[in-house]
């Protein structure tokens, strides 16, 4: 007798001419998922290798913010995934935000071609299938690639992300730290890499070194370093991700009409050879997005959903300063209606603090060839729920498109573990045509706004004009214009000037002249070092 046949559970008689009873194993996974309110359909239920149509798998909207994870090997589907959640969370007036790291995600945007496949998949799980597109903006980092360019400036995306952009090591992020600190009091603006560049060079100027005895040195070496980082950086043509105008998260909050939530699609293509920039640009947008919404609590459904693709990128070679962050990001993020998929390979490339924050899951198959294979599979086991399944034997087994899951119930308790044959996208599955996605992003409200970069002056210009007219330091902390209709200053008022360069609200003026630039200063910086920019 088989494996198999040892763990097929019995089932109850059937009666003459009837249709076969469902197991009661079957039965109890079931009804794990007849959730009352509003829900995505994900499929079907496999057991004993049939599916079971009436038995369908969801999850429902309103505990979607207890985040979730998409995981697989390579070709098991995990995209098709994305693309069936992002299609129902638009349709149930959702934003969306997609990370398109293999640039086939466009698609969503159009209506799918009927085929038999589609066909076939529809007819399995009972799925009404019909052809739909889905209101979609799309980005690209930098304007690298066919979207709406999305910028951060320096000062923005902070010295911890930076650090992990640059491959620092602690001591020389705590160095980074410092210049940043001391652009901060000096009123060097750091928009750009030439304005990074040109204060770590001043700082290691005999002038600059000066400057830094009361607050801590920078070492030559360690300055090097930096310095080598940026060049090479800026080398493979990353320059045009840092700069103005600063791409507004806000944007990807944005309803359509007729109330279909927006799926904001990142293009990554062009940058997918530079997967630590990518995975950590995406983690200074959430940091952004935390700075900015207020608190909702347990809302109805969520106010974005962000999938984070290649998650294993952004953990790799982390410190645990930064592991640690990211950890109380994905915690208090959801408070603020913001909901988080990472999508990888494994659950073990996800850290083990933030793995158990992860209350929906839908994991694909994963190959064992290898020992390590191996110990990956048992390691994912080890990750679900007690099952009736042999969950060893069913993830090498499951078809592309088919998955295990399990999620939250409305109770905010675990459902059965659920093998299930997943419905197919009603959107276009595959990239649009080239032409088509360049109409579409130069016909975007948003393109007049963040298409041209702007050069205003910053701490380069501020440094080299001091250099030509030698001025010091302290005679660089002036703005470079004055607003408009405000009286002159008076001399206590010029030395907190900076703070209202960078920071726009009274509150934070009247805040900024009694405690000081730096303070007002440092109040803005986020759980990952960055800034808050002026909106």
């Amino acid at each position: 007798m088989s494996d198999s046949e040892t763990m097929r559970p019995a089932t109850a008689p059937e009666a003459p001419g009837s249709a076969p009873a469902l197991p009661r194993e079957a039965l109890e996974i079931a009804s794990g998922y007849a959730f009352t309110g509003p829900a995505l359909d994900l499929g079907a239920l496999l057991w004993d290798g049939r599916c079971l149509p009436d038995a369908q798998i969801r999850i429902p909207l309103s505990v979607l913010n207890r985040h979730g994870l998409v995981a697989g090997a390579t070709g098991t589907g995990k995209t098709k995934t994305l693309q069936l959640v992002a299609e129902q969370l638009s349709a149930q007036g959702v934003p969306v935000f997609l990370a398109d790291i293999k640039g086939d995600l466009s698609g969503v945007s159009a209506p799918g071609q009927p085929n038999d496949k589609v066909r076939g998949r529809a007819a399995e799980v009972h799925q009404e299938w019909a052809p739909a597109g889905f209101p979609a903006q799309f980005y690209a980092l930098g304007g690298l690639g066919h979207g709406i360019p999305v910028r951060a400036t320096i000062t923005s995306f902070g010295p911890v992300l930076l650090s992990k952009v640059l491959g620092l090591n602690q001591t020389q992020e705590q160095s980074l730290g410092l210049i940043f600190h001391y652009a901060d009091t000096k009123g060097l603006e750091l928009v750009d890499l030439k304005d990074l560049r040109a204060v770590v060079a001043f700082l290691t100027s005999d002038e600059g070194k000066a400057e830094l005895k009361n607050i801590g040195g920078l070492s030559t070496a360690t300055a090097g370093v930096i310095l080598r980082s940026l060049t090479a950086f800026e080398g493979q043509g990353m320059a045009d991700f840092f700069g103005e105008p600063e791409f507004d998260t806000g944007e990807l909050l944005r309803t359509a009409e007729g109330g279909r939530g927006t799926v904001s699609v990142l293009e990554l293509p062009a940058v997918q050879d530079k997967p630590q920039l990518f995975s950590t640009f995406l983690m200074w947008l959430l940091a952004d997005l935390f700075h900015d919404l207020p608190e909702v609590g347990d809302a109805d459904k969520p106010k974005l959903v962000f999938f984070f693709d290649e998650a294993h990128l952004l953990f790799n070679d982390a410190s645990k300063a930064f592991l640690d962050s990211i950890t109380q990001t994905v915690r208090l993020i959801r408070s603020k209606g913001v909901v988080v998929f990472f999508v990888t390979q494994t659950p073990k490339d996800v850290p083990s603090d933030v793995l158990a924050q992860l209350g929906n899951r839908v994991q694909h198959a994963l190959r064992a060839f290898t020992p390590d294979d191996q110990k990956a599979l048992k390691a994912t086991v080890k990750t679900f729920p007690n099952s009736p399944y042999d969950l060893e034997e069913l993830l090498t087994g499951l078809g592309t498109g088919e998955a295990v899951v399990t999620v939250l119930s409305e109770k905010g308790a675990p459902t059965p573990v659920a093998a299930t044959r997943l419905r197919a996208p009603t959107s276009l599955m595959g990239p649009v045509d080239a032409a088509e996605l360049d109409r579409a992003v130069g016909a975007s409200p948003l393109h007049e706004r963040y298409a041209q970069a702007v050069d205003r002056e910053s701490a380069y210009e501020k440094l080299t004009a001091a250099e030509r007219g030698a001025k010091g330091p302290d005679e660089m902390t002036a703005p470079a214009k004055a607003e408009p209709q405000r009286a002159p200053k008076k001399k206590a008022e010029e030395e907190h000037s900076v703070v209202q360069q960078v920071v726009g609200s009274g509150m934070f003026k009247s805040l900024a002249r009694s405690v000081g630039t730096q303070i007002g200063r440092e109040i803005t910086r986020s759980l990952f070092g960055t800034a808050r920019r002026r909106r």
